[in-house]
């Protein structure tokens, strides 16, 4: 009878190793989702769409790049991207690419490189690569980012 016992746990188990990696392929695509929303906001020139994919509230830690910076809170970031944008004809594209993604339980982090084009006021064509990595976390169900790290890859040759 042990052994039935046995043959009957190891199902639980293995069914419940299931669940979870179905869960953690959920969470990823999700996290995925929300970086093709934010992508999409970036290219549209869109600030609210794009603070929709961060957590709304003081909380918010970003390390930005230009101008080498740290927002504290989501105000903070939010006027930092009206800035951003104010030094560019018309919109300025993204795209990311490289995207890893790791998840456990309600917390993930994701690491890329971005790719920033578009022509400043003065008419210079801005072509500009970044690498970013964010830390999210899961909040009523839903993934927001609540810490991002942007840096300039050096390449020392």
């Amino acid at each position: 009878m042990s052994g039935g016992r046995l043959f009957g746990s190891a199902k639980i188990k293995e069914r419940n190793m299931k669940t979870a990696e179905h869960a953690i392929l959920e969470d990823e695509a999700a996290i995925r989702a929300l970086e093709d929303r934010f992508v999409a906001a970036f290219n549209d020139g869109d600030i609210d769409a794009i603070m929709k994919n961060y957590v709304p509230d003081s909380s918010l830690v970003v390390f930005d790049v230009v101008p080498r910076k740290q927002n504290f809170g989501a105000d903070a970031y939010r006027a930092d991207w009206v800035d951003f944008f104010s030094h560019f004809q018309g919109r300025p594209k993204i795209a990311i690419t490289e995207l890893g993604i790791t998840v456990s339980g309600d917390l993930g982090f994701s690491h890329s490189r971005q790719h920033v084009t578009g022509i400043d006021k003065k008419g210079n064509a801005v072509d500009r690569w970044v690498r970013v990595t964010d830390g999210y976390r899961k909040i009523g169900g839903k993934w927001l980012i609540v810490l991002e790290h942007v840096s300039v890859p050096v390449e020392l040759k």
